[in-house]
């Protein structure tokens, strides 16, 4: 038989201030024993110490084994972790952008998989990714109506074999999940940034089982951090010089058959603008393909302006909001309506104005379209002329290393041009779009001439002290 008590006392919220989170601990006594419960915010503390009140106030019996209301355990439902994903993205789904709900689905396509133990009659690895990607974690498509036929029995596979939402309650399962979810095709740890991606989803996720009272506590935030940073520096050996890059600018424009379709100019002519807003203007490549002409300000001649209103990220139909393969939406790190300026050197103004004379725009003002209609730009075609621009400039050994591999390279050499020429890092953080906290350490082996500065400046103070002596 259970052994409860009705001895029990709910104490005031402690609050503890660490160097990097505050958390909130829920007190109470039960019989003779003193608990409490770890919470990163005081919402939920509160929530979770009122419903404590609540349950002593109507005199409720509490468990000396769990230290909760008896009620509770019989209140606790025995959901599968199917079910739970479901309900876990039709929650999340409207408040995320494309790219954070295939990213979520993601992990969760790949905790579901590794929860599951069962191998009998287990469908084929990929046929049940794609269930669940396709499918299963797809809101929209999941309230449309049944899974595809293609999909049907390794959706029904899924649904019999999912475990409860309760074998997570184990530390050492939870342990083991993130170190499988952690680690690389060839078994070595994923990159710090994807730990603390993955590890992310998991927490919020098992927060939501808390909410729902599956849980009681959240096993992933427990597990100990790795103290590797999450946040990437640019490897300056991917940063192109000024010369460098108008090399690969003037190449741009090689690219590509020399077709036409009537007076369409079908080569990359189209897109050497399009370059030069990522390596003048420091674009990202989602918001050069979004650029219309009403967001230059440009004189014939001379420094402009460039006014960011919105970006065009490209998380696939199945994630986007509009259902098509680009989703627009406001700049990233700002809200919907909020532009960023960004100055436009005389280079670049040359560069917009000849495109604007000479390709002009599409029906809806946008600088940057599709090769073969006025749909949105493909990264399959400015890559393709990018790597041809690369293959004519660079030598041998230069086109294998990492030296702008990619488009996105050229916004880290605006970035490190800027920072450079000596202009402010809280001006070049705004022109960015950064924080000024992760421009500089993001860029900070980008940054150069400090080096031989600091040894300057410490060969001067070990001159001075020489002699120096009783």
């Amino acid at each position: 038989m259970q052994e409860i008590t009705y001895d029990v006392r709910v104490h005031k919220t402690q609050i503890y201030k660490g160097t990097k989170v505050t958390t909130y601990y829920v007190r109470w006594q039960v019989g003779s024993e003193r608990l409490r419960e770890p919470y990163r915010n005081a919402a939920q503390a509160d929530a979770f110490r009122s419903e404590l009140l609540t349950a002593t106030r109507k005199g409720e019996a509490f468990s000396l084994a769990t230290g909760r209301p008896v009620s509770w355990a019989r209140e606790d439902k025995a959901m599968t972790w199917f079910d739970f994903v479901c309900s876990y993205m039709d929650m999340k789904w409207p408040d995320l952008a494309g790219h954070s709900r295939r990213i979520t689905a993601t992990v969760l396509r790949d905790t579901t998989l590794a929860l599951i133990t069962a191998d009998r009659h287990r469908p084929d690895e990929d046929l049940l990714k794609r269930a669940l990607t396709e499918w299963v974690l797809n809101t929209p498509r999941r309230k449309a109506g049944g899974p595809p036929e293609a999909l049907h029995a390794a959706v029904r596979w899924l649904r019999e074999n999912s475990g409860e939402v309760a074998a997570l309650a184990d530390s050492e399962t939870a342990r083991k999940l993130l170190a499988a979810l952690s680690a690389k095709r060839d078994g070595s740890r994923a990159a710090a940034s994807t730990v603390q991606r993955i590890r992310g989803v998991l927490v919020n996720t098992l927060e939501y089982a808390i909410a729902l009272k599956l849980l009681t506590k959240n096993t992933i935030r427990e597990l100990p951090r790795r103290s590797a940073k999450a946040v990437k520096q640019i490897d300056k050996r991917t940063v192109v010089n000024p010369r460098q890059a108008q090399k690969l600018l003037e190449a741009v424009a090689t690219q590509g058959k020399p077709m036409t379709r009537g007076s369409e100019d079908r080569t990359g002519r189209r897109l050497v603008a399009f370059f030069g807003v990522m390596y003048y203007a420091a674009l990202r490549p989602e918001e050069a393909v979004n650029l219309r002409k009403h967001n230059l300000a440009l004189p014939a001649e001379g420094w402009g302006e460039l006014i960011l209103e919105k970006a065009n990220p490209a998380p696939g139909a199945a994630w986007s909001n509009s259902g098509q393969r680009r989703d627009p939406g406001p700049l990233k790190h700002r809200e919907e309506g909020e532009t960023r300026v960004i100055p436009c050197p005389p280079e670049l103004t040359r560069l917009l104005n000849d495109h604007l004379a000479t390709q002009g725009t599409a029906a809806d003002g946008r600088l940057f379209w599709a090769f073969q209609s006025e749909g949105d730009l493909y990264e399959s075609t400015y890559l393709r002329i990018w790597r041809g621009a690369r293959k004519a400039v660079l030598t041998p050994e230069e086109f294998t290393s990492s030296l702008a591999k990619r488009p996105y390279d050229l916004r880290h050499a605006a970035v490190s041009t800027w920072l450079n020429a000596g202009v402010a890092p809280t001006q070049v953080a705004e022109w960015a779009g950064h924080s000024v906290a992760v421009l500089l350490y993001v860029y900070a082996k980008c940054i150069e001439g400090q080096e031989e500065v600091a040894r300057r400046r410490i060969t001067m103070a070990l001159e001075e002290g020489k002699g120096v002596g009783p």
